[in-house]
């Protein structure tokens, strides 16, 4: 791949937005999730799977997924990943059985999986190593972004014309992002194309992932991060003043985005991105004990957020300083997506179970134990790749 000369700010505006994309793939579904039973109405509980499909796939596959984009091609990825979310919304603007609704929900899946691996790695691969950090920091804020713009936006449409509506606009978004992508990235350099691996060699590969102090080390504090972040977010609102509580939930994924976006930005050019993170998760541990001793408290649930910022995305600027190669750097984002896929499926039914048998605090020393967790586990791992650089 030739050297980068510039960074290309407008093709990376435009693969966040393909991240925005992806993330109303899971937006599309919770945030009128009320309204699904109304278009599936004996299914009952099953319901949830329309939601929980798209991220168990990223629990089974997300490394072998990284592996795969690497063979496939970056650009051809990106853009046969929206295609197929393109298609998968069309079709469910349809009125299908419920069993073919999930079978969308399995593809969409698979696209999900080929954005959130293949778009950071492009946008590290074309971005100056001083904007490397910031140009990362940006992609790290699509998911709160696209749950935003849904409740603003998609909500109404729905109310107004259906879920099915919603779906047919993130059909069209979806497949405009892809015609205008494959233009853009045209003239873009990519990194060569990898063989693929073959069936018989992905345990060996998957052992080689975990391993590897650098590949697993972005994944292993991401998976702390998201246990906690969407559970909290779930959970906490009971416990704050109802004259706080709608500003304050709203606010905490924005101060979260703020300060990534501005103290995280300016210390990622001072400290490394590693060292950043675990400054969020003892910040964060500091946040909760605030919240114990105040509980409900507005301005330690923002204190809480804007510590969680500095996790968010200097995590994804560690992939990139951790890891030179663009392969590498794929299978890292691919080990990231599932441990962010298997915090998310865990995260909140484990802050229920605490709360339900030990209460409020009981909640609040978990959550600060596995702030400390990811901490612990990044300081491991730092330790494992300063034995490797000696020897």
């Amino acid at each position: 791949m030739a050297a980068v000369e510039r960074t290309r700010w407008g093709v990376i505006f435009l693969i966040w937005c393909a991240g925005l994309g992806a993330a109303a793939q899971y937006g599309k579904i919770s945030v009128v999730f009320e309204q699904m039973a109304n278009l599936f109405p004996s299914v009952g509980s099953s319901i949830g799977f329309a939601v929980s499909l798209v991220g168990f796939l990223g629990i089974l596959l997300g490394i072998i997924a990284g592996m795969v984009v690497s063979a496939f091609g970056f650009r051809r990825t990106l853009v046969a990943a929206l295609l197929s979310g393109s298609a998968m919304s069309a079709l469910q603007v349809l009125d299908l059985p419920f069993g073919a609704f999930l079978a969308t929900r399995v593809i969409e899946g698979l696209s999900h999986l080929g954005l959130v691996v293949a778009a950071p790695t492009l946008i590290a691969q074309i971005s100056l190593s001083r904007h490397r950090g910031a140009a990362l920091t940006l992609w790290s804020t699509f998911f709160a972004v696209a749950f935003a713009l849904l409740s603003w936006a998609g909500v109404p449409l729905a109310r107004a014309w259906g879920v099915q509506a919603l779906f047919g606009a993130h059909a069209v978004i979806m497949a405009v992002l892809a015609l205008v992508l494959a233009r853009a990235l045209r003239d873009v350099p990519v990194p060569d194309r990898q063989p693929m691996p073959g069936l018989s060699s992905l345990p060996r590969l998957h052992l080689q992932i975990f391993r590897s102090p650098r590949l697993a080390a972005p994944a292993a504090g991401w998976l702390f991060y998201t246990i906690c972040f969407v559970a909290i977010l779930t959970v906490l609102p009971p416990y704050l003043d109802p004259a706080w509580r709608a500003f304050v939930m709203g606010a905490m994924p924005l101060t979260s985005i703020a300060v990534s976006m501005t103290l995280g930005v300016v210390l990622l050019r001072r400290v490394t991105a590693v060292a950043l993170i675990q400054l969020g998760f003892v910040l964060s541990a500091l946040s909760l004990i605030w919240l114990w001793l105040d509980p409900g408290a507005p301005m330690g649930c923002l204190a809480l957020a804007g510590a969680l910022g500095l996790v968010q995305g200097p995590s994804f600027a560690s992939v990139a300083q951790l890891n030179r190669r663009a392969a590498d750097q794929a299978s890292s984002n691919g080990a990231m997506a599932m441990a962010g896929n298997l915090g998310n499926t865990i995260g909140t039914p484990l802050m229920v179970w605490t709360l339900a048998f030990g209460g409020y605090n009981a909640m609040v020393v978990v959550a600060a134990i596995l702030f400390l967790c990811g901490f612990a586990a990044h300081a491991l791992l730092a330790m494992r790749r300063r034995k490797e650089d000696v020897h």
